[in-house]
């Protein structure tokens, strides 16, 4: 029931926004109402993981199931989803888009959630693939909600390269299949993350290795991981600002799950040695990358995609460093999850009300902006890691962990690309902040419709500050039975 509870809300979303014809504001309303059903069916999903009691299925063969790790990534999709759909044009203010275009947002932005809610609960790696397909042709086409050539061509940018991803991410599905039914024989539920996980000793090493490098490359291009993330610069800066939050943030932590996922497959055949040294590896490439891109960027859009990257490699080389660096890791996907998310929803207000995403032409935030030029602050410090925000914790734990390993160097070289994020973002932020703004300074009737509009991303702000203030006991429950799940 409550897997019903979690994949139909979004799916009845998209039918009733395409069914109503012509299209009416309320429908957006009633989508975001819908989605705390699924918030509710999540939460409800991480009892009994937490309780030790026999892990959920759903479906014939149990096509459907939730462990830990599963529910962990459902509460932060879920927790993204509710947040943009609440803050999605046309739900509590005035839309600057048509009906048409709010009605094709709300269809294929449901869609797109409902694709991700599949591919964490998918019990069948084909299933999951299959769901993290969909996510590609869904989102792409919210990114031209606006039809410019600069959106058509980052959509089909995003659609072609994730494409190919994804077909490597098949390849190695294959790889593995048939490497099964060739050592273990036919098998029913072969696909089955258990069945996998059970007889992973049994399974080729070195086609394995095979595998696990076309999936890590397949599903890496869906995160983002450099040098496959040239799609996200020109992706983040066209859409939507909504669909921006949920890429960067839910659609990222769902890429990583599937390399999770199959990692531990991989090292119950071969070692962690392997897998430990292709992530630790693209991780540094992805945090040399972002580090050096920061510098140079002059879009506010385009920098949240930078810093994406960023996290992504941190959150890599994390995954890379053992146990302790897998709960860190874990710990700082939900940290991202929660800034990102606020942080391009601020970037959609920056940029509707200055009519420009460059960095040069936004000054003076706080005085014409207070509330918006507040949360820039508040989002882009807790993303370098400041306390008291949680990602200062997990980056400190991530830190930890490598020293705790004997790599020193590696460490070294880590805090140093984070040094030059740091001051390129600081650098950025107070160019946007401060100088001559170039809007009139808002009246007490437009800061208070700030504030009422922006409400929702307090949460957001409320639980970075406790994470990095301490570790709720379910928390640390949940993300430690996750890193047993990967690790055992």
């Amino acid at each position: 029931m409550l897997f019903l509870l979690l994949l139909l809300p979004p799916l009845v979303a998209a039918l009733l926004a395409f069914v109503v014809q012509p299209y009416r504001s309320g429908v957006g309303r009633i989508n975001a109402l819908l989605s705390l059903i699924a918030l509710a069916a999540a939460l409800a999903l991480v009892g009994p993981t937490l309780a030790g009691s026999d892990t959920p299925t759903f479906g014939p063969g149990d096509l459907l199931r939730a462990d830990s790790l599963s529910a962990l990534l459902l509460v932060c999709v879920t927790g993204v989803a509710t947040l943009t759909l609440v803050l999605s044009p046309g739900v509590g203010r005035p839309a600057t888009y048509s009906p048409g275009q709010l009605r094709r947002y709300q269809i294929f932005i449901n869609l797109f959630i409902a694709a991700m809610l599949l591919a964490v609960v998918a019990n069948n790696v084909g299933v999951m693939w299959i769901a993290i397909e969909a996510t590609t042709i869904f989102s792409a086409f919210i990114i031209p909600l606006t039809l410019t050539k600069a959106s058509v061509e980052a959509s089909w940018k995003y659609i072609l390269i994730s494409s190919v991803g994804i077909a490597l991410a098949f390849a190695g599905t294959v790889l593995g299949y048939f490497d099964f039914v060739s050592l273990v024989g036919e098998s029913a539920n072969a696909l089955n993350w258990p069945v996998l996980l059970a007889v992973a000793h049994k399974l080729n090493p070195d086609v394995m290795r095979l595998a696990f490098a076309f999936i890590l490359v397949g599903y890496g291009t869906k995160a983002g991981i450099a040098p496959l993330h040239t799609w996200k610069p020109d992706a983040y800066g066209e859409a939507p600002a909504p669909l921006s939050a949920l890429m960067s943030s839910a659609l990222f932590a769902v890429a990583m799950y599937a390399i999770l996922r199959w990692k531990a497959v991989v090292d119950g055949t071969v070692g962690t040695s392997y897998t430990d040294g292709l992530l630790l590896a693209l991780g540094l490439i992805s945090l040399g990358v972002a580090a050096f891109s920061l510098v140079l960027s002059k879009n506010y859009k385009r920098l949240l995609a930078y810093s994406s990257l960023e996290h992504t490699g941190l959150i890599c080389l994390g995954l890379g460093l053992g146990p302790l660096g897998t709960f860190a890791a874990l710990l700082h996907l939900i940290n991202h999850t929660l800034a990102k998310s606020l942080v391009f929803f601020i970037a959609g207000d920056t940029e509707e009300a200055y009519g420009s995403s460059q960095i040069e032409q936004v000054h003076g935030l706080l005085t014409a902006r207070p509330w918006t030029g507040g949360l820039w602050a508040v989002g882009l410090l807790a993303l370098i890691g400041l306390p008291p925000f949680g990602l200062f914790v997990s980056e400190f734990l991530i830190m930890q962990a490598g020293f705790a390993l004997h790599q020193p160097v590696l460490m070294g070289v880590t805090l140093a690309l984070l040094a030059i994020a740091f001051v390129s973002i600081i650098r950025h932020l107070n160019r946007m902040l401060y100088g001559e703004p170039r809007l009139a300074q808002p009246n007490r009737a437009v800061a208070a419709e700030q504030w009422i509009k922006f409400a929702p991303l307090w949460v957001n702000v409320a639980l970075l500050v406790l994470l990095g203030l301490t570790l709720p006991g379910p928390v640390q429950t949940l993300l430690t039975r996750s890193v047993e799940i990967v690790t055992k």
